[in-house]
């Protein structure tokens, strides 16, 4: 029998990740604010409960899924913080995209505590993360790896074991997520101007899924867009935040991203426009204006 892993925040990817540890047979605790995503986590097979200082008595492997530092220092930290109450030797997996900084100044305390981390940011959205096949970047000391290749095995079959120092794993994933705003907005501007020029968005994206401009995030949510369909699997707020993040990074290493700075105002601009909220395939809409 597998120990119970303890999971804090279970939304789009948090909830995906713990379903796919409920069909492999992993018993799973949830600590969400959110009545409605406890209430899916308890019909999904999960257990609940009411604190992440309460989660922790009940599992030696705590993933924390919330969206930023400041979320994750706050249910580690906080009041009724997880930290305290984790026993010795256990392991805190650290999954939203966070500055590197961020990650390291985490992971010193968790240490501190007599605590191990695993700066262990994920990518690839929902359903990959359902079916096991997320990508799932990892840094840490090769032993608490180890130790915990069964949990990592089941969420992923694309793993990246990036260093043992915390904070590499989140700027490997920096480095993807300002590519992925890249594309997407060039995919959304593209198709905004085929259509300016009187062509069929679908039929468009067809030629290009099959030639030289195909991304894959184009495609995911373009086809998404051009239905009409942005009910959020990963809303426009994030890459605004990770995109932010990675030119943070940028600049303290002295490093001009002209790319990346034009991808991250046009997430900027659509947050600011009300659309933080619905998916980030939402920037077909706001290049159509």
């Amino acid at each position: 029998m597998n120990k119970t892993v303890g999971l804090i925040g279970a939304g789009n990817m948090g909830s995906a990740m713990m379903q796919r540890l409920l069909d492999q047979g992993w018993a799973v605790a949830v600590c969400d604010i959110d009545p409605a995503v406890q209430r899916r986590a308890l019909a999904e097979g999960a257990t609940l409960a009411d604190s992440p200082a309460s989660l922790a008595v009940r599992c030696e492997s705590l993933m924390v899924a919330v969206v930023d530092a400041a979320q994750a220092e706050q249910v580690l930290f906080g009041d009724q913080g997880a930290a305290e109450q984790l026993s010795k030797g256990s392991t805190v997996l650290l999954c939203p995209t966070l500055g590197p900084d961020q990650v390291e100044a985490i992971a010193a305390r968790l240490v501190a505590l007599g605590l191990h981390c695993i700066d262990s940011p994920t990518s690839g959205g929902p359903a990959r993360a359902r079916a096991g096949e997320m990508s799932l970047m990892l840094a840490a000391p090769a032993a608490v790896l180890a130790q915990h290749e069964a949990l990592l095995g089941v969420l992923s079959s694309k793993r990246f074991v990036i260093s043992e120092r915390p904070g590499d794993a989140a700027r490997t994933k920096l480095v993807n997520n300002l590519l992925a705003a890249i594309n997407l907005a060039g995919a959304a501007e593209v198709l905004a101007l085929a259509e300016r020029l009187g062509l069929d968005g679908g039929q468009t994206l067809d030629v290009i899924e099959q030639s030289s401009g195909q991304s894959w995030i184009g495609s995911d949510r373009m086809r998404r867009a051009l239905a009409g369909d942005l009910v959020p699997r990963a809303h426009t707020s994030l890459l605004r935040k990770d995109s932010a993040l990675a030119l943070r990074a940028a600049q303290l290493q002295g490093f001009d991203a002209p790319l990346g700075a034009q991808a991250a105002a046009l997430f900027e601009r659509a947050c600011q426009e009300g659309l933080a909220g619905l998916d980030d395939g939402c920037l077909l809409g706001l290049l159509r204006r």
